[in-house]
């Protein structure tokens, strides 16, 4: 019976660490291969397409105003360059893994933030650096906050 259990448990032990080693990483390089949108990029890595969304911001829809102005930001900044991808490894309800994106060690999230092209989204982040950027960016009145009645991205999908 030892012997049985002991055996059950190697196996168990063999079973896990293969599942451990399809995991893909939560932290990684790679080549920035597409702006899907000002928050939704997509990461190459090992040969493998990752999709990333941003952590703590949420960015202008593309048909909302400011929309375009926030991808094309952005598109500037990190598209067909190496980044680096820090997560906790959670992912949204379409699979995209959350994380912040780093480029020439410039953090993408708050860049878009600071500009005025995204909002800190206080739903799912209580991060007071993002809160304190979006403070400055509409105290500066830039990107977005030069609109009289910005609309906040999550209103807007409710229409």
């Amino acid at each position: 019976m030892k012997k049985l259990i002991y055996l059950f448990l190697i196996l168990a032990s063999c079973n896990s660490k293969n599942r451990d080693s399809e995991k893909l990483p939560t932290n990684f390089e790679g080549k920035v291969v597409a702006i899907k949108d000002g928050d939704t990029y997509k990461i190459m890595c090992d040969g493998k397409e990752r999709t990333i969304r941003l952590a703590h911001i949420d960015c202008p829809e593309k048909s909302q105003p400011f929309g375009k102005n926030a991808k094309q930001f952005a598109s500037n900044l990190c598209f067909g360059q190496i980044a680096k991808v820090v997560s906790e490894g959670k992912t949204d309800r379409y699979k995209r893994l959350i994380a912040e994106v780093y480029v020439n060690d410039i953090c993408v999230n708050k860049e878009l933030v600071k500009n005025g092209f995204a909002w800190h989204f206080i739903k799912y982040s209580d991060n007071e650096e993002y809160a304190d950027l979006e403070k400055q960016a509409r105290q500066n009145i830039v990107g977005l906050w030069t609109d009289v009645e910005p609309i906040a991205p999550w209103e807007w999908r409710k229409k």
